[in-house]
């Protein structure tokens, strides 16, 4: 296999590989087994050995052509190798490592043992999981398998009485799994497959120590996947832990946002910020369902009070609320009570909101593609929408990053809070 695709900075530079090398020796994928190969001739499902349910499924779906992840992770995971895979949301790749598994579950058929599963995908967030929950329904509709969710903010009852009769697939967050196998609800010792999903998120809220733990309650006969959009030290050390022999898969970093959306940057400081958002919403009709990006949760709750204050109805969701909470924000904003929803992008993974007219990143994000992800979320369906960014000083190196990601310098303009601005 040649080396891994540079379309990501990093990803395939020198310092990358140096950071994967083994002491005295060549970076550790450069010796892997080649397999697949040729994955242009992966370009329609019907090419892919898929089982005839899945087939069926996939087709029942709307689906017609693998996406560039899927074509090649999905012919490597059905040979059995384990897969490295730079992946961003919305690139398809929950489908690229669930087919495949589904796949060896029914040609494999095994009973049910109680607290056991054959399979365990961790995700970081709840929302992530029960979003990979609905997906595995929709593509193991027409096989004998059972899957379920396992994350916080929840009661344990539930989740221990279905573990206790024993599932193919658990969807979990690492610490309601580690609560679940402290007391005895789940037992790993038959996992045959372990995904971890959006491994660098899962890193940035602390949970390595809690995964560390998992995979060493996993059998070590096993085959893995590991995705992440970027590829931090300890996720390194980790994935060369647990991998072995592994494919590289990477898809192009996402750079485009869809041509219905029109971006607009306004340049303001920090302490202005919530006076020019309430403005905004006071004054422009048009924003009629606005989805606010915070950097953080204590940066969310505070700008849902202040629009509260002007008498604007809003409502927020992060990780600090509990999965009731996060249900009632989000059925409030799709059905139109609450005007505006404050998120973060971890609470916001997983989450599929229609008709939002407005998005506006009150926090740039650290992360340049995380921009494009944020924004399009507004514009969909071949309706308009509109992405405004909040952009201070100390904001500013990340708007440069995402200009250059983008390639080209976003409308912008200067607000004066008190000055006539549009905006």
């Amino acid at each position: 296999r040649s080396a891994p695709p540079t379309g990501r900075p990093g990803a395939g530079s020198d310092a990358f590989r140096d950071n994967l090398r083994q002491p005295a020796s060549r970076p550790w994928w450069l010796d892997m087994t080649p397999t697949v190969q040729d994955y242009d001739k992966y370009q329609n499902w019907v090419h892919i050995p898929l089982i005839d349910p899945i087939q069926r499924a996939l087709k029942e779906a709307g689906y017609t052509n693998p996406t560039p992840i899927q074509q090649q992770a999905v012919p490597e995971l059905l040979l059995g190798k384990d897969i490295l895979g730079f992946a961003q949301t919305g690139t398809g790749k929950t489908a690229a490592f669930l087919l495949p598994i589904l796949q060896q579950l029914a040609r494999d058929p095994k009973p049910r043992e109680p607290t056991k599963t054959r399979s365990l995908v961790l995700a970081p967030t709840r929302e992530l999981v029960l979003q990979i929950v609905e997906n595995f329904k929709m593509y193991a509709k027409h096989l004998d398998l059972k899957c379920m969710p396992a994350y916080g903010g929840v009661k344990k009852g539930r989740q221990v009485e279905r573990a206790s009769q024993g599932v193919d697939m658990i969807v979990a967050c690492p610490g309601r799994l580690l609560h679940l196998i402290e007391d005895k609800a789940v037992d790993l010792s038959a996992v045959e497959f372990l995904v971890l999903d959006e491994a660098d998120q899962m890193f940035d809220m602390g949970f390595v120590p809690d995964l560390r733990k998992i995979v060493s309650l996993v059998p070590a006969h096993r085959q893995t996947m590991l995705f992440s959009a970027t590829m931090p030290t300890d996720i390194m050390a980790l994935s060369r832990s647990i991998l072995c022999d592994p494919a590289i898969v990477e898809v192009d970093r996402v750079a485009s946002a869809a041509e219905t959306v029109d971006q607009k940057v306004v340049f303001i400081e920090q302490p202005h910020k919530n006076t020019l958002l309430g403005q905004m919403l006071e004054e422009d009709p048009l924003i009629t369902r606005a989805l606010v990006f915070a950097g953080s949760r204590r940066s969310a709750e505070k700008t849902k009070l202040r629009l509260e204050e002007r008498g604007i109805v809003a409502d927020t969701i992060h990780a600090g609320r509990t999965q009731t909470e996060r249900e009632v924000a989000l059925s409030s904003f799709k059905l139109g009570v609450a005007r505006v929803l404050v998120a973060t992008d971890v609470a916001a993974r997983g989450l599929d909101i229609e008709s939002v007219s407005h998005v506006i990143n009150y926090d740039l994000p650290k992360v340049p593609e995380t921009y494009i992800h944020r924004i399009g979320r507004t514009g969909r369906a071949g309706l308009k929408g509109i992405a405004i960014s909040f952009c201070s000083t100390a904001d500013e190196p990340y708007l440069r990053e995402i200009e250059t990601l983008v390639g080209r310098t976003l409308p912008s303009e200067t607000s004066s809070i008190g000055d006539d601005c549009n905006y």
